[in-house]
């Protein structure tokens, strides 16, 4: 049983060990996080990053801290107060606060000291050398508001000339000071703020600004405004109807955040905007490190990533939940999870409840009728027949129970060493059958047969409800998932990967994946998708081939449970609550063949002209990041098939044209110094 307890030391591992980031370009198919109730429910009003660290500040909850690209988010000591805004100079880390002023960090938020304006609501700050400027606001005496400047990093604060304005957003160009103000525009100090002069846009409340090169931008209650000129004229770009809450610049990407519209981009300074997801969002913030674009949202919904300049964004959670089984029910999809019970999701994983069995390891789930079951670690089973609102102990009601399945009108509990258990009324009363003295990790049902996976033991059969089991040719191993496709039993074994059957056991094969823990499976026609500790692994040809498809993560996550449902594929992570989806998307690439290529090949889509759907072969000879787009005539991109790292082999990839106008179309490979481009025709 050495093999056995050796998950938990490694379950029990992953509390402390922070999964290290995967660093890859996304396709346009991935996993995007499912929040809600399960996490991020804190309101970002502002980010900044300082070398591996980003910094969130939140609405009454502090500052939080991320060493791992908003993978995972701990709170620092500055933890009950609202940080409305951040700024960081050297080792110090400034927080503006609602009503208490400024506070000052030298560890990375391990501790704070506050730095001045003690009673002063801190809106926004700039760094320019040794000067560091804020603007502050004074509810109850509003001549001490305005930009305050400190030269000895907040230890004495001096109020500038601009002193009886409510200022929103600061931006420092050179000698150059922008002041973004509450109804009265944009103010510039060429002199420390010595003294300000009101620019040509004076009739705007102006909540964001950034600068790249001459250009100023300005986010404001009626879009976006551009000067070349340092504010002596301004230009309404064509973003021209949104409120703009925040604004960040990567090279030539112009980021803005707008109120309840989501995320903007331009491209050419602001001529043409293209919005980039989160549409019904609040973006109170954004911040850019590298290739990552970071969105602090309002409505407590947290904090985005995105890794390819907004096309996909995933949520980054700030209270992470584990979660150990998924289960369906009609449109309602349960979640059991580490220590909070089971959730409940109504519109596909948007956004989570808990329901009434809130503090339990909740290991197994299954569904039968009206009849929802949760396997507990330490209290046996449960039973809710209202969709969780109220949940009742069974009179299975102090084991550990491992792993659910329902055959026909039984229901059956897998244990902690004291075999299976069936129940023919609902949980009313349970029977030990047989298996009596086994660990059972895993259960499936297949017609008449019932396979029980089992630790150290392998998997046993019973083709009569229990009564009597027998020992398979799979029979030393810890198998912790089994899953049925046709006459195909598949089994996810501790350490050793896939195994298959085709004879309901008398014989299986290992299959390519064989060095993997893998905890959960599902199937989907012929593909069979297996969730190990290093992510979800695809199989298109049952098992001669893997490829692994953790694009959108953007870390490794262990799996512990998949379901696949109203076409999705929903993922259960340890430490990073319920991922989905879409099905299409994830089989989309299939490998056709590992024989390796002489040289790397384009084929010509199949069938040609083709309304919607075609299919793209392509030839890999060597390891690495391949990617195919798809261009219209005039060389846009309007698709991404593929990008991700491929071994060797062949391969097949579809792609739909249903959202797309009949035309001329080109596809492109490239995979390291190799590019290849078709044309092909949609005709509809």
């Amino acid at each position: 049983m050495k093999k056995f307890f050796a998950k938990f030391i490694l379950i029990l591992l992953s509390f402390v060990i922070v999964d290290s980031t995967l660093t890859t370009k996304n396709c346009r198919a991935q996993w995007v996080q499912m929040s809600g109730g399960i996490g991020s429910n804190l309101d970002v009003q502002s980010l900044i990053i300082s070398g591996n660290n980003i910094f969130a500040g939140t609405w009454e909850y502090g500052v939080w801290i991320s060493a791992n690209n908003g993978n995972s988010w701990s709170q620092t000591a500055l933890n009950n107060t609202s940080v409305r805004s951040l700024a960081v100079s050297g080792n110090n880390i400034f927080a503006g606060t609602a009503d208490s002023g400024i506070y000052l960090s030298i560890n990375n938020g391990a501790s704070w000291m506050q730095a001045g304006l003690n009673n002063l609501y801190i809106f926004a700050f700039a760094i320019n050398g040794n000067n560091i400027f804020t603007g502050a606001f004074d509810y109850l005496y509003p001549n001490n508001s305005g930009i305050y400047l400190s030269t000895n990093n907040g230890t004495t604060w001096n109020q500038t000339a601009l002193n009886n304005q409510s200022v929103q957003s600061i931006a420092v160009s050179g000698n150059n000071i922008f002041a973004g103000t509450a109804s009265n525009g944009i103010y510039l100090s060429t002199n420390n703020g010595t003294s300000w002069m009101q620019t040509a846009l004076n009739n705007q409340t102006v909540q964001s600004l950034a600068i790249s090169g001459n250009n100023i931008f300005a986010g404001t209650d009626n879009g976006i405004y551009l000067s070349t000129n340092n504010g002596t004229s301004w230009t309404q770009t064509t973003l021209n109807n949104k409120e703009v809450q925040s604004l960040a610049i990567s090279g030539n990407n112009i980021f803005a955040g707008t109120w309840n519209s989501g995320i903007y981009l331009s491209t050419n300074n602001g001529t043409n905007w293209t919005q980039k997801g989160l549409n019904t969002q609040n973006i109170l913030s954004l911040a850019i490190n590298g290739n990552n674009v970071f969105a602090g949202l309002g409505s407590k919904n947290g904090i985005y990533f995105s890794v390819n300049s907004g096309t996909n964004w995933t949520q980054a959670e700030l209270n992470n939940i584990s979660v150990n089984s998924i289960a369906a029910s009609g449109n309602n999809l349960f979640a059991g999870t580490y220590k909070n019970g089971v959730f409940l999701s109504t519109n596909n994983g948007a956004n989570w409840t808990q329901t009434g069995l809130n503090n339990l390891w909740v290991y197994s789930l299954a569904v039968n009728g009206n009849n929802v079951f949760a396997g507990t670690l330490d209290s046996g089973v449960y039973r809710s027949t209202n969709n969780g609102t109220t949940w009742t102990q069974t009179s299975l009601n102090n084991k550990y129970i491992y792993s659910l399945a329902v055959s026909g009108n039984n229901i059956l509990a897998g244990t902690d060493g004291s075999g299976v258990y069936l129940s023919a009324n609902n949980g009313a009363n349970w029977t030990q059958t047989e298996l009596n003295d086994k660990y059972i990790m895993s259960l499936a049902v297949s017609g008449n047969n019932i396979f029980a996976g089992t630790g150290y033991y392998g998997v046993w059969l019973s083709t009569n409800s229990g009564t009597n089991w027998t020992q398979t040719a799979l029979d030393n191993e810890i198998v912790e998932a089994l899953a049925i496709n046709g006459n195909i039993i598949i089994a996810g074994t501790f350490e050793n990967g896939v195994f298959l059957s085709t004879n309901n056991g008398t014989t299986w094969t290992q299959t390519a994946l064989n060095d993997q823990n893998v905890w959960s499976l599902a199937v989907s026609g012929n593909n069979i998708i297996a969730g190990t500790g290093y992510g979800v692994w695809l199989s298109t040809n049952n098992g001669t081939n893997w490829i692994q498809k953790n694009q959108g993560f953007n870390f490794i996550p262990t799996v512990n449970a998949l379901l696949i449902t109203n076409n999705y594929i929903f993922s259960g992570i340890w430490g990073n609550s319920v991922w989905r989806r879409s099905v299409a998307e994830i089989i989309r690439i299939q490998n056709i063949s590992s024989e390796v290529p002489q040289a790397f090949s384009l084929g010509q889509n199949y069938p040609n002209p083709f309304n919607p759907t075609t299919n793209i072969k392509f030839n890999i000879a060597k390891s690495g990041n391949v990617k195919i787009t798809v261009f219209d005539i005039l060389g846009k991109e309007i698709a991404v098939l593929v990008n991700q790292k491929l071994n060797p082999g062949a391969y097949k990839v579809d792609f739909n044209g249903s959202n797309f106008s009949s035309g001329v179309y080109f596809y492109r490979l490239t995979a390291g110094d190799y590019a290849a481009v078709k044309k092909f025709i949609l005709l509809k």
